[in-house]
C-alpha cells in the first residue's frame, strides 16, 4: 500500500487552525487508504497522534489548503465547517503513484489534482528529499537567497506555491526554500521526535481546543516560505504581515547563514579552536588591537582614557614593593628606577590611543624610558661606537608588569563599584526591617563606616576585609523571606543566633567598638577617642538582665556577648590590616617530616631542601621552594606550620591590651578587663590567627607562581632570542642565503630508520633518505656490506646537496657513535672527491640538536598539515633542522590553536602552573621577541611555516593574523608597506600597531619583480617617523655626498641609497647635536634608531648561536639532569661484560657504568675474580661513585658499607634555615619500615598472567594472607632479580615462609623476556613446565602434609617455650612416659619441632616438610604415623653429627639485606621442598614476643638443648 510521506507542514497545519479535533467519516476512511495497519485504532487515538504532528501527510495537502484559504470567510462557524471540508479534500492528495495505484484497485471517492500545480510539486518535493538526506546548507542556496520581488505578502506566497503561466522563476523558488533552513536550525532534522510534544490545549469561546504555539513554531519547516494558516492567523492579530516577512528575510543575510551553518556543521569547540564563532568575528573586524580586545574581555573596564592619581600611585607602590626582587635579580643587581610621571603617559598610550607594548616600547621610548628597564639606555647614544654592535634583544618587563597591574585595579575598581551599588540596596532594606532607634543609628553608623573602608580599601584583601565586616552586621539571607528574596539555605551562624537574642547590647557595653579599637590600633584618629570608662556594675549583673531562654545564665549571656565582641573585631578592616601586617613581617614557617615523609625523602628526593626548615621568614621565600613544601604536605609526607615567633605575638597582644583595656584599678575594672581579655584571646587565636595563616599561604603561594612563571619565561627567552646558526662564511653572504642549508639527522632504532632531510635555506624539504643499516655495529659480513651501501647513499646525498651544517638530534647514546660515523663519511667524501665537495662546506660541522621541540611538532596537527605525506621521524627532522634556521619561526609553529608549545618541558617545576598562566607567559616573550626582531613578509609568503609569529606582530593576534596571512597569499607578494590599509584590509590602529614590524624587501616571489620597493620599507622605521629619516638622510647627502637641496622624491630616494651605501658618515653623525640644531632634542631616541636602522635595515638583534657545552652534550644523550643523576645516588645497572678486575654495566639511561672488583664487596679481598661472583644479565642496585662526562661514563659501588652509609652527598644549595632535628631519629620500626620501602621500591613487576600469581613485595604478600587459613600461597617477584619467583606460604598464623623458584630460558638482553615467566621453573633439584605443574606438584602435597601435622593430635599451639610447659605439665601428671609433642618453629618457619621429655629437660628435633612428607633424622616419611612410629622405636638412637650446633645452624641463616627486605647471597642450609637437602627457604614469623625475626633458611635441623 502506498503511505503518506511524512512531513512537518502537516503538523503546522493541524496546530495553527482552530478546529475540532474530532474526525469524521470521510477522514478515518482517508487514512485507511493510507496506512491500513492504524485501522484498528480508534478515532480518538488518531486524533491524538495528529494532534501531535506523530502521523502526517504529504505537502501537496498544504497547497491545497493554501489555495482555498485566499478567500476564507470571516466567520468563526462558517470557517470550522470549511476546515472539515479542507482536511477531508486533503487527506486524499497522494503521492503520482499512489493516484495510479488507487485507479489500478477502481477506488473511487478521491480528486487528483491539476498537471499544472504537479509541476511546482515534483520540483519541491525532489527539493525536499535533498533536504531530508542533508542538514547542511548548499552554496547555491546561499548565493540565490536575496532574490526579491514588489508583490505583497499573499501574492508572492500564491506565486511561488502555484507559479505563473511561465512557471516559477528561479528567485522565488529559492527565496521560499530559504525560511526552511532557517527552521532546520531551530528544530534539527535530527530529531525525530521534535514536534511530538506538544503545548497544553487552550479552548476557545466555542469550546474548540485551540493549542497555543510559540511563532518561531509556527514556522514551516519544509513549506515554501509561511503556511497560510498561520498567515490567517497572523493577519487576525497583527493585520498586514509584509513588515513581518520583511525581517524575516533580513535575518536570513547571507553572512548569518554562514554562521548558522558552520555552528550546525561543527563542533563549539572545533569553531573556537578555528577562530570562527561570531566573537572571533567581531574581535577580527574591530579596529583595536587584538590582544588589547582580548584582555578588556569584550568589555571595556575603563571609563576615562587617562589613568588617574590614584592609580599611578597604586601601581607604583606595587612595583616598587612586590615586584621589585624579580626586576632587581634579573637585572644583574641594579635596581630599575621608576619616574612616576612616566606611568600615565604609558596607560594613556595603551588605553587612549589603542597602542600596543611593543610598538610603545619602540616608537615611544622617549615618553617612557626609565619602564624600558635599560638604566644605560642613554649612555649609548654618546658612544659613537654603539653603532658598531647590534643592541641586545630586551623583555620589556616593566611595561607588561604595569599592563597587568593596570588591569587588576581597574578590575579593584569595578568590584567596588559594584560592592557598593549592594550596600546601597541591602542597608535600605534592612533600614525598613528594624524599628528600634538605637539599632537603627547604629546601622547607620557601621553603613558610614564600612563605605568609608571601601573608599579606602586598596587591595582585594581590603576589600575582602569590608565585605565581611558588611556580611556580618547585613547578612543576606536572614532578610525579605516573606518577599521572596534571599531564599538560598544557609546555616546560621553563633553571631547571628547572639545578635538576635539581644547580645549585641551587651557587647557594646564592653568598652570600645570594633572600629574605635580599629582606630585606636592603626593610630588613626586618636585625638577623638574618648577614655574608657568602666560600668560601675559587675559584668555578671549587667549580664543579667539579658537572660533569655537560649542563654539562661549571665555567664551563657557573657560567653555570647564576648564571641559577638570577638567576632566584629576580626571582621574589623582597620584591625585586620593592622594584625596582617605584623603577621606578615614577622611569621616564620617551619616545617618536619610525617612517619612516612622521614622514610621517602631521602637525601635525593625532591623534597629533600624543605624537609627540615626551622623558623623561616616569609619574606625569605624567594623562589618556588613554598610549592614543593605545599605539595609535600598534600602528599603528607611534611608538617607544616605557619605561625608568629613567641616574641612577635607577645608584643602583638600586648599592643592590643594597651588599646583595648582601661586603666582602672576598681574590682569592677578588673572584672571587666577580664572579660576583654578573653575577647582579645578568642578574636586573635580565634579567628585572626588562623585567617592570618590561610592568607600567609596564599601570598606565599602567589609569590612563588610569580617566581616560577618568570622562571618559565627565562626559560623560554634562552631558546627563542637564539638567532639562526651563522655558517663561517655569512658576513659575506647575500640576503636570500641568509639562512644556512640544513641536512638534519634522525637516530632511529631500525624502525623507523635512522633519517636524514635536506632542507634549503627557507626550511622547505628538498630530499630525505633512510639508512637502516648506518649505525649498525655487527660484525656479521652481511651487515658490515649493508652499513657499506648505507655510507654510500649518504655520501652521494651529501655530496648532491651541498650542506652547509649538519644537525644531529641528541636522544641517546648512541648518536655519539652516529656522528663519528658521518665524520667518518666526510673525511672520505673530502679525501676521494675533493672537486664534488664546494668550498661551503669547507669546515662543514656536526652539531647536536635538542629533540624535545621536534618531538612535539611530529606529534602536532600543524605538522600533518604542513607535511601531510612525511613520516613522523621526517617531520622531526625537519623541525629539527627548522629550529636551525629560525629558532622564533619553528617555536611560534607551536603556538597555534593546540597550543603544544606548553607541552615542551622548559622547568623541572612547571607543573605547578596552569596552562593559562603558562601560556600568557608565553605570549609575553614571543610578543617582545618577535616584534623585535621582525617578519619579513614577502619570504613568509613563499615558505607558510615562516608566518607562525605573525600572531605574535604588535596589534594583531591569531585572528588578525590569520586573515591578513590569507589576503598576502592570495596577492602573492607585497610591494609597499601602504598595501596593508588599502589592500589587505587593515584597519588605521591595527597598521600603525603593526607596519614598523613587517619587513617589506625582495625576497620570495617579490626577488624577481622589478617594481619599486622602498628601502624604508625594509627597516624599522615606523612611516610616521619617514618624514624624518628622509631628512636626516638628505643632510647627510648634502654634507657629504652631491646633493643638490632638492626634495624631490627621486633626490630623497638617492639619499637614502647613498647614505646605506656609505655608513661611515651616518656612524660619524653627532647626534644630540643635530637633534639640537633640528630642535628634535624630544625625538633623540627616534632619531638614534633611525641612524642604526638607514646603516642596516632590521639588524638581526639576537645572541649568536652557540654549541652545546660537555654538559649540556652530556645530559642530552644520557636523558638525565643534575638532579637525577648525582654522586651518591642509587641506581639500578644491569651487568653487561663481567672482567676479573671489573664489571661493564649499563645504567637504564643507556649510560655505562664500570663496576671495580674493590667496589664490588666489603670482603673484595676475599674475591679472586669478579665473574665468580657476576653474571652477564645479572642486575645490581649500586651508587654513582663518579661521573666521567667526557667519556659518558660513570662508576659504580655497591659495597654494603657504602650502600648503608645515608649522609647526603647533595650539599650544595642548602637553605641556610634547614636544620635537621637529630632528637627525631629513626626507632627500630621505622628501620624495619624503610627497609620495606626500599625493597618496595626495587621491585619489578613481572609480565605474568596465573590466578596464584601477584605482583606484591614479600611484606604485601604477608598482608594479603593475613586473614587465609594455614596452607594458602601466593605466588610473587623475587627480590633476587628477574630470574627468580618466590611462593610465599601461610604455615601458621603469624609464621610465613618464603620459597624461591628458579626461572631458566631466558634471554638475559631482553628485557621483555626477563619479565615474562621462564621456559622452565626449579625448585630444588625438582624442574616444572609452569606454574601449574608447581601448584599440582609441588604446593598442593605440601599444603597437605602442612595441614595433616596441624590437624594431628599430639600437635601443640604456641612457642617452643610454650610447648616445653606443656608437655612438663604433663610429664608431672605422668612421671613414668615419655612424652612428646609437635609444633611449629617460629625461628625457622617451614619446619616443626618434635618436642620430648625423657625424665626432666625438654628435646627438640626439627622436622622438614616436603611435598613428598616429612623429613626427619634424614628420613623422609610419608604420613606421621610412620614418623612417630619411627620416633619410637629409635628414640636412643645415638645422632652424632646429623645434629648441627646452634652456631652452625645461625650461619646457616643468611642476614637480611637493608636494601632488599629478605635475604640476598646463595642458600647453604636446605629447605622444605626439593627432592634433596638443598634448595634455599627463608620464612618469617610474628609472635607475641617479638615484632618479627630475620629471613632465614634451613633445612632438617636438630637441636638438642
Amino acid at each position: 500500500m502506498g503511505k503518506a510521506v511524512v512531513s512537518d507542514d502537516e503538523d503546522e497545519l493541524e496546530v495553527g487552525d482552530d478546529r475540532e479535533p474530532l474526525e469524521d467519516e470521510d477522514e478515518a476512511r482517508g487514512r485507511g487508504v493510507d496506512d491500513e495497519d492504524e485501522d484498528e485504532e480508534d478515532e480518538e487515538g488518531q486524533d491524538e497522534y495528529e494532534k501531535d504532528g506523530f502521523i502526517v501527510d504529504d505537502v501537496d495537502e498544504e497547497e491545497e489548503e493554501q489555495d482555498e484559504e485566499e478567500d476564507r470567510p470571516d466567520s468563526d462557524e462558517e470557517r470550522q465547517k470549511k476546515k472539515k471540508r479542507k482536511k477531508n479534500v486533503k487527506e486524499f492528495q497522494l503521492d503520482e503513484d499512489d493516484y495510479d495505484l488507487l485507479e489500478d484497485n477502481n477506488i473511487t471517492g478521491f480528486h487528483r489534482p491539476s498537471k499544472e500545480s504537479k509541476k511546482f510539486k515534483r520540483l519541491k518535493k525532489a527539493r525536499r528529499n535533498a533536504d531530508e538526506e542533508s542538514s547542511a546548507f548548499s552554496d547555491e542556496e546561499e548565493v540565490v537567497g536575496s532574490g526579491k520581488g514588489g508583490r505583497t505578502a499573499e501574492e508572492k506566497l500564491k506565486r511561488s506555491l502555484f507559479g505563473d503561466d511561465e512557471g516559477p522563476p528561479l528567485e522565488d523558488i529559492a527565496e521560499d526554500e530559504e525560511p526552511m533552513e532557517e527552521e532546520d536550525v531551530e528544530i534539527g532534522d535530527d530529531d525525530d521526535m521534535a514536534d511530538f510534544i506538544v503545548d497544553e490545549e487552550e479552548v476557545d469561546e466555542n469550546g474548540a481546543p485551540v493549542r497555543r504555539r510559540k511563532f518561531k513554531r509556527k514556522k514551516s519547516r519544509q513549506a515554501p516560505g509561511v503556511s497560510s494558516s498561520a498567515l490567517q492567523e497572523a493577519h487576525e492579530i497583527f493585520g498586514d504581515v509584509d513588515d513581518l516577512l520583511q525581517l524575516r528575510k533580513q535575518s536570513l543575510e547571507s553572512t548569518e547563514l554562514r554562521e548558522r551553518r558552520l555552528e550546525d556543521e561543527f563542533e563549539p569547540v572545533i569553531l573556537s579552536e578555528k577562530y570562527m564563532t561570531e566573537k572571533d568575528d567581531v574581535i577580527r573586524e574591530r579596529d583595536v588591537p587584538e590582544r588589547k580586545q582580548i584582555s578588556d574581555g569584550g568589555v571595556n573596564l575603563r571609563t576615562d582614557e587617562i589613568a588617574s592619581q590614584d592609580e599611578t600611585n597604586w601601581i607604583y607602590n606595587q612595583l616598587t614593593s612586590v615586584l621589585a626582587f624579580l626586576f632587581r635579580k634579573k637585572d644583574g643587581g641594579h635596581d630599575v628606577s621608576i619616574k612616576k610621571d612616566e606611568i600615565p603617559r604609558f596607560l594613556n598610550h595603551l588605553h587612549g590611543q589603542k597602542l600596543d607594548i611593543p610598538f610603545i616600547a619602540m616608537y615611544r621610548k622617549e615618553e617612557c624610558l626609565s619602564l624600558l628597564g635599560d638604566p644605560e639606555g642613554n649612555e649609548s647614544l654618546e658612544n659613537d661606537e654603539s653603532f658598531e654592535r647590534a643592541p641586545a634583544l630586551k623583555w620589556h618587563k616593566v611595561l607588561w608588569a604595569i599592563h597587568d597591574l593596570d588591569r587588576k585595579w581597574l578590575l579593584l575598581q569595578k568590584r567596588k563599584a559594584a560592592l557598593q551599588l549592594y550596600y546601597y540596596k541591602r542597608f535600605e532594606e534592612e533600614s525598613r526591617r528594624v524599628y528600634d532607634e538605637t539599632r537603627l543609628s547604629l546601622n547607620q553608623r557601621l553603613f558610614d563606616s564600612i563605605c568609608k573602608s571601601l573608599n579606602a580599601a586598596e587591595t582585594e584583601r581590603e576589600v575582602d576585609d569590608v565585605d565581611s565586616k558588611f556580611n556580618l552586621h547585613f547578612p543576606a539571607g536572614e532578610v525579605g523571606v516573606d518577599e521572596g528574596l534571599y531564599k538560598r539555605p544557609k546555616r546560621k551562624s553563633q553571631y547571628s543566633v547572639c545578635s538576635k537574642a539581644g547580645l549585641w547590647e551587651v557587647a557594646s557595653k564592653f568598652g570600645y567598638s570594633s572600629e574605635q579599637f580599629g582606630l585606636l590600633i592603626s593610630l588613626e584618629n586618636l585625638e577623638n577617642t574618648d577614655e574608657l570608662e568602666d560600668a560601675k556594675e559587675t559584668p555578671e549583673e549587667m549580664a543579667s538582665n539579658f537572660t533569655c531562654a537560649m542563654f539562661e545564665t549571665p555567664q551563657a549571656v557573657l560567653k555570647g556577648a564576648r564571641h559577638m565582641a570577638a567576632v566584629e573585631i576580626s571582621c574589623e578592616p582597620r584591625v585586620r590590616k593592622y594584625v596582617r601586617s605584623v603577621f606578615m613581617d614577622n611569621a616564620v614557617v617551619s616545617t618536619s617530616p610525617t612517619p612516612d615523609g622521614n622514610l621517602t625523602i631521602d637525601s635525593f628526593h625532591q623534597f629533600a631542601g624543605v624537609k627540615w626548615l626551622r623558623e623561616k621568614p616569609l619574606s625569605a621565600f624567594e623562589d618556588a621552594q613554598w610549592l614543593l613544601i605545599q605539595k609535600a604536605e598534600e602528599e603528607k609526607l611534611l608538617q607544616v606550620s605557619i605561625k608568629l615567633p613567641e616574641a612577635a605575638l607577645k608584643k602583638l597582644v600586648r599592643d592590643c591590651t594597651v588599646y583595648y583595656l582601661s586603666d582602672g584599678v576598681s574590682k569592677s575594672a578588673q572584672l571587666w578587663n577580664e572579660q576583654r581579655n578573653l575577647i582579645l584571646v578568642d578574636a586573635l587565636h580565634g579567628f585572626l590567627l588562623p585567617s592570618m595563616e590561610k592568607e600567609a599561604r596564599a601570598l606565599l603561594t602567589s609569590r612563588s607562581k610569580n617566581w616560577l612563571v618568570t622562571e618559565y619565561g627565562e626559560a623560554l627567552w634562552r631558546k627563542v632570542s637564539i638567532g639562526p646558526y651563522q655558517r663561517k662564511e655569512s658576513e659575506f653572504s647575500s640576503d636570500d642565503e641568509a639562512a644556512p642549508r640544513v641536512m638534519a639527522c634522525c637516530w632511529g632504532p631500525g624502525k623507523p630508520a635512522t633519517t636524514f632531510v635536506m632542507l634549503d635555506s627557507s626550511g622547505e624539504v628538498l630530499d630525505v633518505l633512510y639508512t637502516g643499516s648506518l649505525t649498525l655495529r655487527s660484525q656479521n659480513i652481511n651487515d658490515q656490506q649493508r652499513k657499506k651501501n648505507d655510507q654510500q647513499r649518504v655520501l652521494k646525498f651529501m655530496t648532491d646537496h651541498q650542506p652547509h651544517v649538519v644537525v644531529l638530534g641528541a636522544v641517546n647514546l648512541s648518536c655519539t657513535r652516529l656522528k663519528d660515523d658521518i665524520y667518518e663519511i666526510i673525511f672520505k667524501m673530502v679525501e676521494e672527491n675533493p672537486r664534488d665537495v664546494g668550498h661551503e662546506m669547507d669546515g662543514l660541522s656536526i652539531v647536536y640538536g635538542d629533540e624535545s621541540l621536534p618531538r612535539l611538532y611530529e606529534n602536532s596537527r600543524i605538522s600533518s598539515d604542513q607535511l601531510p605525506s612525511q613520516q613522523g621521524i621526517v617531520r622531526r627532522a625537519v623541525a629539527l633542522g627548522r629550529y636551525l634556521q629560525n629558532p622564533l619561526a619553528m617555536v611560534a609553529t607551536l603556538c597555534g590553536p593546540g597550543k603544544e608549545i606548553l607541552s615542551w618541558k622548559l622547568n623541572p617545576l612547571e607543573d605547578f602552573l596552569t596552562s593559562d598562566e603558562k601560556y600568557s607567559m608565553v605570549e609575553q616573550v614571543m610578543v617582545d621577541v618577535t616584534n623585535q626582531v621582525g617578519l619579513d613578509v614577502n619570504l613568509a609568503i613563499s615558505h607558510e611555516w615562516l608566518f607562525a609569529p605573525l600572531q605574535f606582530i604588535s596589534g594583531l593576534g591569531p585572528r588578525k593574523a590569520a586573515s591578513l596571512q590569507r589576503s598576502l597569499v592570495r596577492a602573492g607578494a607585497i610591494y609597499t608597506r601602504k598595501d596593508f590599509v588599502t589592500v589587505h584590509g587593515l584597519g588605521k590602529k591595527v597598521f600603525v600597531n603593526a607596519v614598523g614590524f613587517l619587513r617589506v624587501r625582495r625576497s620570495g616571489l617579490a626577488a624577481s619583480s622589478s617594481q619599486f620597493i622602498d628601502l624604508l620599507d625594509d627597516t624599522r622605521i615606523h612611516p610616521e617617523s619617514y618624514n624624518l629619516a628622509q631628512e636626516l638622510a638628505k643632510d647627510v647627502f648634502d654634507k657629504y655626498g652631491d646633493g643638490d637641496g632638492n626634495f624631490d622624491d627621486e633626490a630623497l630616494e638617492m639619499a637614502i641609497e647613498y647614505v646605506r651605501d656609505h655608513p661611515k658618515f651616518l656612524k660619524s653623525l653627532d647626534l644630540p647635536r643635530y637633534a639640537k640644531d633640528k630642535q628634535r632634542q624630544n625625538k633623540i631616541q627616534t632619531l638614534h634608531m633611525i641612524v642604526r636602522e638607514l646603516i642596516q635595515g632590521f639588524q638581526d638583534w639576537r645572541k649568536q648561536y652557540e654549541e652545546l657545552s660537555q654538559d649540556e652534550e652530556f645530559y642530552m644523550l644520557s636523558g638525565e639532569t643534575e638532579e637525577t643523576l648525582a654522586e651518591g645516588r642509587i641506581v639500578q645497572a644491569t651487568v653487561r661484560r663481567v672482567q676479573p678486575l671489573k664489571a661493564i654495566c649499563a645504567l637504564e639511561s643507556g649510560l655505562t657504568g664500570v663496576l671495580m672488583r674493590e667496589d664490588y664487596s666489603d670482603d673484595w679481598r676475599d674475591i679472586s675474580e669478579l665473574s665468580d661472583r657476576l653474571h652477564e644479565g645479572d642486575i645490581l642496585t649500586c651508587k654513582i661513585k663518579s661521573i666521567q662526562k667526557n667519556r659518558h661514563q660513570v662508576f659504580l659501588v655497591c659495597r654494603e658499607s657504602e650502600m648503608r652509609n645515608n649522609r647526603s652527598q647533595n650539599v650544595q644549595n642548602v637553605d641556610p634555615y634547614y636544620h635537621e632535628d637529630r632528637s627525631s631519629l629513626q626507632s627500630e620500626q621505622e628501620k624495619a619500615r624503610k627497609e620495606k620501602e626500599l625493597a618496595k621500591r626495587h621491585f619489578k613487576p613481572r609480565m605474568i598472567v596465573h590466578p596464584r600469581f601477584q605482583n606484591i613485595t614479600a611484606d604485601e604478600a604477608i598482608e594479603f594472607l593475613s586473614d587465609k587459613d594455614p596452607g594458602e600461597s601466593v605466588i610473587r617477584p623475587s627480590s633476587r632479580g628477574p630470574s627468580y619467583l618466590t611462593l610465599t606460604l601461610k604455615v601458621y598464623d603469624g609464621v610465613y615462609a618464603h620459597k624461591d623458584i628458579v626461572e631458566g630460558g631466558k634471554e638475559h638482553k631482553d628485557i621483555t623476556s626477563l619479565l615474562r615467566i621462564g621456559k622452565t621453573l626449579k625448585i630444588g633439584e625438582d624442574i616444572f613446565e609452569d606454574l601449574d605443574e608447581v601448584m599440582d606438584r609441588y604446593v598442593d602435597p605440601l599444603v597437605g602434609h602442612l595441614k595433616a601435622m596441624l590437624n594431628y593430635r599430639k600437635f601443640r599451639k604456641g612457642t617452643k617455650a610454650e610447648v616445653d610447659e606443656l608437655l612438663r605439665i604433663e610429664k608431672a601428671e605422668c612421671p613414668m612416659r615419655i612424652v612428646y609433642c609437635f609444633g611449629i618453629s617460629h625461628e625457622h618457619p617451614g619446619t616443626f619441632i618434635l618436642s620430648y621429655i625423657r625424665s626432666t629437660n625438654p628435646h627438640h628435633e626439627y622436622i622438614g616438610l616436603y611435598p613428598k612428607g616429612f623429613k626427619f633424622r634424614k628420613r623422609m616419611f610419608e604420613d606421621i604415623d610412620r614418623l612417630v612410629a619411627y620416633f619410637q622405636k629409635h628414640i636412643n638412637d645415638p645422632q652424632h653429627d646429623s645434629t648441627p650446633s646452634i652456631r652452625s645452624v645461625a650461619a646457616m641463616v643468611p642476614m637480611r639485606s637493608p636494601a632488599t627486605g629478605g635475604s640476598s647471597g646463595t642458600s647453604v642450609g636446605s629447605g622444605w621442598g626439593g627432592s634433596s637437602n638443598e634448595g634455599g627457604w627463608r620464612g618469617q614469623s610474628f609472635d607475641r614476643d617479638r615484632s618479627s625475626t630475620p629471613g632465614s633458611r634451613t633445612g632438617t635441623v636438630r637441636l638438642d638443648t
